[in-house]
């Protein structure tokens, strides 16, 4: 996922595009009216992390304009409540699109103070064609098996390379899922929400989203105002720019970002020994991935799997100190020994499994219309290549296959609603995959919301990672519906965290939290 622009719908002006509000009364039937109500079979299914988690199956339409018509089956877990106080089920969602939340669900119970995590029975659930949801979408296995080719694209062959792969990839989507792809959307995966708040016998859901996450229960308080009680959006999804544009922006965003990282291992050259000067240190970087592009590091890091493996760093500080040595190992040792185990730890998160991608790609191709005019995509990307190295190309062949992909696009959805529960948003002002200003916009968006700001972070996915003041708003807002409320842009105001240090590869228990948090969020979303 990648985002970002200020073009308001809705409630604003439209500055470009269409945007089509959706509505409770003017959208297709809701699937969980004409449903009976559902009683959910819960089973143990613990695991050592998360000792009380059970699970459970849902089935509900593939359309849900014909709730009669074929079924699907969504996975979902639960870590009940258990306080004598019940304020009704706690939807997570991890992001993405195509990230699994079932193990969320045991984290979220986990990190929240017990005696708010008590109150609520957390619900995680694998959306539509994610994880164990069936059926379960994975287009062309091995896509992102290494080494790739170089993903900027210097010579003709390169390019055509690539592109190849794009339409290779969407060709296989069309061909194993062509019934399946038009309902693999974010309007659907909304409606599949009130289909498990039916079968939860909840009148209301409380609902926690990161990144993409936020988009989809944005969509779904559009759909269902009524039915929502609480709203938590962490790291916000701009919804005036998806998706296409937000890819744009996230192209700038993560090369400040990794430029943040440049200047940090600078800060700490008597560890790496890497120079004082970051400008320097990038050079460094850049003559790293031209090294690999010439003889890929253990077989499998080509510079495509190297980008891959430090856009991470992007998404949580936590991670430098491992790419730093990995790092410095390679330029000041010769060692590649690292870096290939930086990619298997990071980078490969892709090719170890192609559900995830292919979920990206049918929501974010078929949510939103994007340009289907191949050197509209060269003018826009080499544009952005020249401020952006980092990871403009990477990024821009992530999403290629949306060129061709076999869906027409709805109109883009306004999330604008003046119709809520105070809702409560979280976002970190250098954060590089949804940048501040989604925050910004929804907050505009959603009528008496309020923003709680992480000044001078940016990570990604900032709530129960270790900052107090971020999750005592939080747990305010969950125990009672407490909110801030202040003039300006910002409700609230917390200090990032400190920067990892050099010597904390192993982690304090704050940034443990932090780890664990970022590896059930996933990259690219």
């Amino acid at each position: 996922m990648r985002k970002r622009a200020v073009a308001l719908c809705g409630a604003a002006v439209v500055m470009a595009g269409t945007c089509t509000a959706v509505s409770a009364e003017a959208s297709a039937p809701r699937a969980a009216d004409a449903l009976h109500a559902t009683r959910l079979a819960w089973q143990n299914c613990a695991t050592k992390d998360y000792p009380v988690l059970e699970c459970a199956t849902l089935e509900v339409p593939l359309d849900h304009s014909r709730p009669q018509g074929r079924q699907i089956t969504l996975a979902l877990s639960r870590v009940p409540h258990t306080a004598s106080t019940y304020q009704g089920p706690l939807l997570v969602n991890p992001g993405g699109p195509g990230g699994s939340g079932l193990a969320l669900a045991g984290f979220v119970a986990s990190s929240l103070p017990k005696e708010v995590a008590a109150q609520y029975d957390v619900i995680g659930f694998d959306p539509r064609g994610v994880g164990a949801s069936r059926p379960v979408l994975d287009c062309a296995p091995g896509h992102f098996a290494p080494v790739r080719p170089d993903s900027v694209p210097a010579t003709p062959d390169v390019e055509k390379a690539n592109l190849a792969r794009a339409r290779s990839f969407a060709d296989s989507c069309r061909k194993k899922y062509a019934h399946l792809l038009p309902y693999i959307d974010t309007i659907s995966a909304a409606r599949d929400m009130d289909a498990i708040r039916q079968a939860l016998g909840a009148s209301r859901l409380n609902y926690f989203g990161y990144s993409y996450g936020t988009y989809l229960g944005a969509v779904y308080a559009r759909l269902f105002p009524e039915r929502v009680r609480r709203l938590v959006l962490d790291s916000v999804v701009d919804p005036t720019d998806v998706w296409y544009d937000a890819n744009q922006y996230q192209n700038l965003a993560f090369n400040d970002r990794h430029r943040a990282f440049m200047a940090w291992v600078a800060r700490h050259d008597e560890t790496y020994g890497l120079g004082t000067d970051p400008e320097r240190v990038e050079v460094k970087w850049y003559a790293m991935r031209a090294a690999l592009a010439k003889k890929p590091a253990g077989g499998v890091v080509g510079p495509a799997e190297l980008e891959d493996t430090y856009l991470p760093g992007g998404y949580y500080n936590g991670y430098w100190p491992v790419l730093a040595e990995a790092f410095a190992a390679f330029v000041i040792d010769k060692n590649a020994t690292p870096v290939v185990k930086a990619y298997e730890n990071f980078g490969a998160v892709d090719a170890s499994g192609d559900n995830g991608y292919s979920i990206y790609t049918a929501v974010e191709c078929g949510d939103a219309a994007w340009p289907r005019d191949w050197p509209q995509w060269q003018q826009d990307n080499w544009a952005a290549y020249e401020k952006a190295p980092f990871i403009t190309w990477n990024n821009a062949w992530y999403n290629a296959p949306c060129v061709f992909w076999p869906t027409a696009a709805p109109r883009r959805v306004s999330i604008a609603n003046g119709e809520l529960p105070p809702a409560l948003l979280f976002q970190a002002t250098g954060d590089a995959a949804t940048p501040y200003v989604g925050g910004v916009s929804v907050h505009h968006l959603l009528a008496r919301s309020s923003l709680v700001v992480e000044e001078g972070s940016g990570n990604h996915g900032i709530t129960l990672s270790g900052n107090a003041c971020l999750d005592g708003h939080l747990a305010r807002y969950l125990s009672d519906g407490t909110v801030p409320r202040a003039q300006g842009v910002a409700d609230a105001v917390c200090p990032a965290l400190p920067e990892p240090k050099p010597a904390a590869t192993k982690a304090a228990p704050a940034s443990a939290n932090g780890s664990m948090l970022h590896s059930l969020l996933g990259f690219r979303g």
